[in-house]
């Protein structure tokens, strides 16, 4: 088992990373459904992209024509074997000065109908602040809520297809009447980002 588990290993790190073509995060959609793009995207400060150390990112607002606001981040990487790997919000909000509340799964039907996946749901608050956070891990086709589980898909399809490429998907909503509004809002965001993704994180 141990020479086995070696020869695989060995092989792993020879192969190369498989090459698959995407779109750039930019040319994400400025409208979802009745969604649309709320003034520029945002970029972080070096600091902040050195410590993500994504391939590519998209950090845009959008606003719903019922006047509901939303934060999308998307942060893309083209291979994990580096090192470089998506950062779960468990660990970078809390640093931030966010407390986060007890997390929940979510259904999110994409709108193209494709296969529908569960992802994570949080209330989270800083000082007066409280948004409801949505996210999960998407790459190589498919979407799912568990880090962990996302890793070891990670090391599988590394072997299977030669590809680590991936990202983290993450969307947030102020709380300003209910969580429950809040919630509605951002699974309909979830479900017109989800329907787009493909293209920009490949299946």
């Amino acid at each position: 088992m141990l020479l086995i588990g070696g020869v695989i290993i060995n092989v792993w790190q020879r192969a190369r990373e498989a090459s698959v073509s995407r779109r750039k995060l930019a040319e994400f959609p400025e409208r979802l459904g009745n969604w649309t793009e709320l003034g520029s995207d945002q970029r972080f400060d070096s600091e902040t992209e050195g410590i993500l150390r994504a391939d590519d990112y998209l950090y845009r607002n959008y606003t719903s024509s019922d006047g509901k606001a939303a934060s999308f981040y998307v942060g893309y990487y083209a291979t994990q074997r580096n090192g470089a790997t998506y950062h779960s919000p468990l660990n970078c909000l809390p640093g931030a000065g966010w407390t986060m509340g007890t997390g929940e799964l979510v259904k999110i039907s994409p709108e193209n109908g494709k296969k529908p996946f569960l992802a994570n749901r949080y209330i989270i608050q800083n000082g007066t602040e409280k948004q409801l956070m949505i996210y999960w891990y998407q790459g190589r086709g498919r979407s799912v809520s568990s880090e962990y589980w996302g890793k070891i898909y990670t090391v599988i399809d590394s072997i299977r297809l030669r590809r680590s490429d991936g990202a983290m998907v993450r969307i947030a909503i102020p709380v300003n009447s209910s969580p429950a509004d809040a919630s509605d809002s951002a699974v309909n965001l979830a479900e017109a980002v989800a329907a787009e993704l493909s293209a920009f994180v490949p299946d």
